[in-house]
């Protein structure tokens, strides 16, 4: 399938800022060029702080907030959030049927989805356990869950038919195979990334965001690029 091909995408992942670390830039050329994007985030973020005053729910409430903005900012039509307890994600059945509804509902042509694979060859905190346990989910999701009529019939009954991505683009791999021109779109994935201000020292942002996507780029020709392993289903 070809850029001009796509109409929708689907980015799923873990918690409120991982989109915008990992997809953002692609994200935010694809709405730019007309697409329908949307986002799915399964945790609801109650975990991500050190502040001994803070509470989950206050947390979840604030990073939600920061989510939208950061949607809006990239051009994102929706952000669902599946609300499943942040730090605590199994690949279960539970969690593969809230992806396959999502993923009827939206219907797109791409899924995002985050590695499924501990990888100890590349960093080692980008494979947070409800990483791996969203990029399994997903996967098992996309094929064969939201494909299959008599999977999940349960689904059916709340108007979700089946649907069959075309595509997916697996972020945080060591093996990347396809990379996405960012140059026009990274000051937008910056500036998303700066809405998570619970999260990110807009410092380091500024700096360390233009230097890795330069350095994915570097060897295909790109000033700024995202990489991803490219699964193709039809």
């Amino acid at each position: 399938m070809e850029w001009e091909d796509i109409g929708s995408a689907l980015a799923i992942v873990a918690h409120p800022d991982d989109a915008e670390f990992g997809v953002a830039g692609t994200a935010a050329r694809l709405a730019a060029d007309g697409k329908q994007v949307y986002y799915a985030v399964v945790t609801d973020g109650s975990k991500g702080s050190s502040d001994p005053q803070m509470t989950p729910d206050r947390l979840t409430s604030v990073r939600k907030d920061e989510q939208r903005e950061a949607a809006r900012i990239a051009g994102v039509q929706e952000v669902a959030f599946l609300d499943f307890p942040d730090g605590m994600l199994q690949p279960t059945l539970d969690l593969r049927k809230a992806l396959t509804a999502c993923i009827r509902r939206f219907k797109p042509d791409v899924v995002f989805c985050q590695n499924p694979t501990r990888d100890l060859s590349i960093g080692f905190f980008a494979q947070h356990p409800d990483h791996l346990a969203v990029g399994e989910a997903t996967l098992a999701a996309v094929y064969p869950s939201a494909r299959d009529r008599l999977t999940f019939p349960e689904l059916l009954a709340r108007g979700l038919e089946p649907h069959a991505v075309r595509e997916v683009w697996v972020s945080g791999t060591g093996f990347p195979d396809y990379f996405v021109d960012i140059s026009s779109t990274l000051d937008t994935k910056v500036k998303a990334l700066l809405a998570h201000i619970s999260q990110v020292d807009p410092e380091r942002i500024a700096k360390m965001v233009p230097e890795r996507a330069r350095q994915v780029g570097l060897d295909h020709d790109l000033a700024y690029a995202e990489a991803f392993k490219r699964l193709i289903f039809s």
